[in-house]
């Protein structure tokens, strides 16, 4: 079989994304399936981690290129995979022109259900458009779409795999139980309501050990403070060893805000991999991983989030049951094995399509603030063309107020010459004031 040569467009290699195409890069070298990645990142590389992974594997990692070498590496390769989440620097290379001919694969990190708004005309555009996970498609605007985008359309969770986690610990049977928190400490992340879950758990000594980067962590300090909770939660800052840390919990805490913007939840399945118990809200993202009573349990209120703790404790062959079934299911399911096979059937698919130019300026616009503000689907409103000073505006949703995430700071920061942005974000920091 002839190789295939796919050039990976990502604004960075952090996280969950940088974790994927490493172990993709990896997984094509074992199993010599004829997949040669080259990554390129929009961004300067922050840490080395998974940029050192690509090489060792025998990846091409190419940071930084100008817009002409950009498009020169899109036009020569066989397939053209974009990483999206709405970041700024994409949009701007996607809006920077006529782009070349190329066969596009456009693969969503976020669900698009909130804003960032994963536009119908977007899906429609590329040769083939990949969510990751199930739930995007539970947007009204995409119901929409038609049978023949359809046939374009697929699911691949962003899975990195489990290979270089060790084997699930054997746990000691106590009432004990150790509950633990890894991923963003802030509230557009965790559900707003994240105190009176944890104030409803009646366990003795009950606390959650929350890790994840401390510069997030501020406001979730200043409320457990102020509801004199700090007894309940254990900010630990960043873990280097992420499967050591999680042999240490039995019970995963992963209490989202209703509109995150997360699909595949990595840090939630790499708990599972290694045997903790979830304990979720049924937000859309959870609801295709999780399975109440099977493989970790769904819960709707603070009540319902103390009962099953206690109900874990209590019954901890229940516990250990749920525990086995989590590690055993996601092991297998979200292996890179699974990823690596489920991305190559559309690259085999799409090699026999011809290539085609592109123009996302007729989607997103010409400018800055067109290309965020299309994407803001029922919070809009809050971006006009002409702000006045008629009526105070209230305050928004906890993802309007991220400084990252694509949110209208982070535009502003990469784009600072454009008014309206300037001029939306000053508006929103005047409501935080």
């Amino acid at each position: 079989m002839s190789s295939i040569h796919v050039l990976h467009i990502s604004a960075h290699l952090g996280g969950g994304v940088g974790k994927v195409l490493s172990r993709l890069v990896e997984e094509s070298a074992r199993s010599q399936d004829g997949i040669l990645h080259t990554i390129t990142t929009l961004e300067a590389l922050e840490k080395s981690q998974f940029a050192d992974h690509v090489e060792a594997h025998g990846g091409k990692l190419i940071t930084s290129p100008s817009w002409d070498e950009l498009n020169r590496l899109a036009a020569n390769a066989d397939i053209v995979q974009l990483e999206w989440w709405h970041h700024p620097v994409m949009s701007a290379w996607l809006c920077s022109g006529m782009l070349p001919a190329m066969r596009l694969i456009i693969w969503s990190h976020v669900s698009g259900l909130h804003p960032p708004q994963i536009l119908p005309a977007f899906v429609r555009a590329p040769h083939r458009f990949l969510f990751t996970s199930p739930c995007s498609l539970e947007h009204p605007a995409l119901s929409q779409l038609g049978p023949e985008a359809g046939l374009r359309i697929g699911v691949v969770f962003s899975s990195g795999g489990f290979e270089d986690f060790p084997d699930m610990p054997c746990r000691p049977k106590s009432k004990q139980l150790r509950a633990g928190y890894v991923g963003t400490l802030n509230f557009a992340k965790l559900h707003p309501q994240l105190m009176d879950y944890l104030a409803a758990v009646d366990l003795p000594g009950f606390r959650l050990a929350m890790v994840g980067d401390p510069t997030t962590g501020d406001e979730l300090q200043e409320r457990a403070e102020a509801l004199s909770l700090t007894d309940r939660i254990e900010l630990r800052g960043y873990c280097t060893n992420i499967a050591e840390t999680l042999s240490n919990f039995d019970v995963f805490a992963y209490l989202l805000n209703p509109l995150h913007y997360g699909t595949t939840e990595n840090a939630l399945l790499e708990a599972m991999a290694m045997g903790v118990v979830p304990i979720v809200l049924g937000n859309p993202a959870e609801r295709q991983l999780i399975r109440d009573g099977e493989n970790g349990l769904v819960i709707d209120s603070p009540k319902s989030f103390a009962d099953a703790l206690s109900w874990l404790a209590k019954n901890p062959d229940e516990c250990q049951r749920l525990s086995t079934n989590a590690a055993t299911e996601v092991r297998r399911r979200f292996s890179i094995a699974n990823t690596c096979a489920s991305l190559n059937l559309h690259y085999t698919a799409v090699t026999g399509e011809e290539k085609k130019t592109f123009d996302f300026r007729n989607i997103y616009g010409n400018k800055p603030a067109d290309w965020f503000r299309s994407s803001q689907d029922d919070e809009i409103w809050r971006f006009p063309d002409t702000l006045t000073n008629s009526l105070p505006i209230p305050l928004g949703p906890h993802f309007l107020y991220e400084k990252n995430k694509g949110s209208v700071f982070h535009y502003h920061r990469t784009f600072p010459d454009d008014t309206q942005l300037a001029a939306w974000a000053k508006n929103l920091n005047k409501q935080l004031a």
